[in-house]
């Protein structure tokens, strides 16, 4: 799968599916991939493993949260 600078995530698709679908999943992608603030340390580690399950690699906490962002 390649990605491109200007389509990013959505490049997957292609040609399909039209581009006011790809720009809200791609804003959605690339917000649910940046790195969280945890709870506990309050550091900007936390990852998502999961659908609603994030981990944090600094304390090493494992927490449920939201299914794409933890805000």
């Amino acid at each position: 799968m390649t990605k491109t600078k200007k389509v990013g995530p959505t490049g997957k698709f292609g040609v399909r599916y039209g581009k006011k679908i790809k720009e809200s999943y791609k804003a959605v992608e690339i917000k649910q991939r940046a790195r969280q603030k945890c709870p506990y340390c309050k550091k900007l580690t936390a990852r998502r493993t999961s659908k609603g399950v994030w981990e944090c690699k600094f304390c090493g906490k494992k927490f449920a949260g939201g299914a794409f962002y933890l805000e």
